[in-house]
């Protein structure tokens, strides 16, 4: 049975990175759909973190939350910022503490905002994949 676990410079603050909202996004499931929900993430010392809701349906007990952590350096930005496709990695833990892996990349259309695809390891041979969208916020 699938259970969900998830969840610079000084010139590179100027532009507004510090802040990231990541578009809701779905990703399909044996006989369901998984939907996650990312409160704004928040840059400090290079590693963006917020909290998550992850809705699964049919199956409403396997709904969960919590935060998860996206490491992205000061050179990652200033790639994305010149329009670079960069990777990231990082990790997820739920309310009951259970830690999963997360990789992705995140490539710009604009400065500003761009596609992002974030794989969320439920087991070491389970991924969830789910493809969206990015904005800086400030």
């Amino acid at each position: 049975m699938l259970v969900l676990i998830l969840g610079g410079t000084s010139l590179l603050r100027a532009s507004g990175t510090d802040k990231i909202t990541v578009e809701t996004s779905s990703t399909s499931i044996y006989i369901g759909k998984v939907t996650l929900l990312v409160a704004p993430l928040v840059r400090q010392n290079g590693v963006y973190t917020g909290d998550y809701k992850a809705k699964v349906f049919p199956y409403f007990f396997m709904n969960e939350h919590g935060s998860f952590r996206l490491a992205v350096s000061d050179e990652d930005l200033a790639r994305v910022a010149k329009g670079e496709t960069v990777e990231f990695k990082g990790q997820a833990e739920n309310s009951g503490h259970e830690e999963r892996k997360i990789t992705g990349h995140a490539t710009p259309d604009e400065a500003a905002h761009g596609k992002i695809k974030i794989r969320i390891f439920v087991t070491e041979k389970i991924q969830l994949i789910f493809n969206t969208t990015y904005r800086f916020d400030g």
